[in-house]
């Protein structure tokens, strides 16, 4: 990725009449820290990065820029918001189009081919943090890490984030300017995650996740950072009729990840970002991306793909299957 490129074009983007700000990626205040970057003006685009410490989702603050009706004696600013994507990222603002959670000409798409980001918290493990910022750059199939004066080359399985190893679009699925040349999609093994809970009894699963969603603090992390996760009133929130009871136990705390779950069925566009922000460490990854191939093997139906298209739940074919109906 040519960084000066995608300052200039970024400089050209945020100087549009119609363009209110670009949302982008930019250093932290230490370590392998990423920040999101809110630019409004020309010479803020200098902080802009896109490395492959760029693990995080930034649609998901599409649907929280700007909150109707503003203060009394305001006028809403309706110009369009600049959004940098990967190929993960790009499939959660199709599906938000699809959706209609946001409107395609409110958003200008700047598209990053990525060949992979890394896993901080594996990356940390390996190669602890220190207080000055580091970088980390694509190094040919691996990756270069940069701190303190000191170059290290580490292999890319070494600290590849789960989300890439079973990416199939690492090229955004949907942009108006793209950075860089496509990178060549690699060969996807098989979820090594889900098939180990397939493998399980259905003892063993209840044991499994009994003992992870005992974890659970309900700190709602997972909630606020999944860019599909954006309804206004959420079900589970409410009091009267209370789906969920406050309580922090298994029992509630399953019943709220299960309907989190459910809910993002053939939404979830697989992007890892909550089980990355998770305080607990519970595999929500393995959960969704469980339901995912399921919708996409018996229905061949894949979210965030077709702006165009139809959401899953709410399209119907004449030959979709039925035997599970009781």
């Amino acid at each position: 990725m040519d960084i000066e490129q995608l300052r200039k074009i970024a400089s050209e983007v945020v100087a549009r009449d119609d363009v209110k700000c670009l949302i982008g990626w930019k250093k932290g205040s230490y370590g392998y820290r990423i920040a999101p970057a809110f630019v409004e003006d020309t010479e803020e685009t200098a902080d802009l990065i896109f490395s492959p410490l760029c693990t995080a989702n930034l649609a998901t603050y599409l649907t929280l820029v700007e909150k109707l009706p503003v203060p009394r004696g305001q006028e809403p600013d309706t110009r369009k918001v600049a959004l940098m994507v990967k190929g993960c990222d790009s499939r959660a603002v199709t599906q938000l189009i699809v959706e209609k959670g946001i409107s395609r000409e409110d958003v200008v798409v700047i598209g990053c081919p990525c060949p992979g980001v890394v896993d901080a918290k594996l990356l940390a493990e390996k190669y602890p943090e220190t207080e000055e910022a580091a970088e980390v750059k694509w190094n040919g199939d691996g990756f270069l890490l940069i701190r303190g004066g000191e170059e290290i080359k580490i292999a890319r399985d070494e600290v590849l984030a789960e989300k890439c190893r079973l990416c199939r679009y690492p090229n955004p699925v949907i942009s108006d300017l793209m950075l860089g040349e496509p990178v060549k999609p690699w060969d996807v093994p098989e979820d090594s995650g889900v098939v180990e809970i397939e493998e399980k009894s259905i003892q063993e699963r209840w044991s499994y996740w009994l003992e992870e969603f005992d974890k659970c603090i309900r700190c709602y992390s997972c909630r606020n950072v999944c860019p599909l996760c954006y309804c206004q009133d959420c079900i589970l929130d409410r009091l009267n009729p209370t789906w969920i009871n406050r309580a922090v136990n298994f029992s509630e705390n399953t019943a709220y990840n299960i309907s989190r779950a459910f809910h993002l069925a053939g939404r979830c566009i697989e992007c890892g970002e909550c089980e990355r922000v998770c305080p607990a460490n519970i595999p929500l990854g393995k959960l969704n991306r469980k339901l995912a191939r399921e919708v996409r093997e018996k229905y061949g139906f894949e979210p965030g793909i077709d702006p165009e298209g139809e959401p899953f739940q709410a399209s119907y074919k004449p030959d979709d299957p039925e035997d599970f109906i009781l």
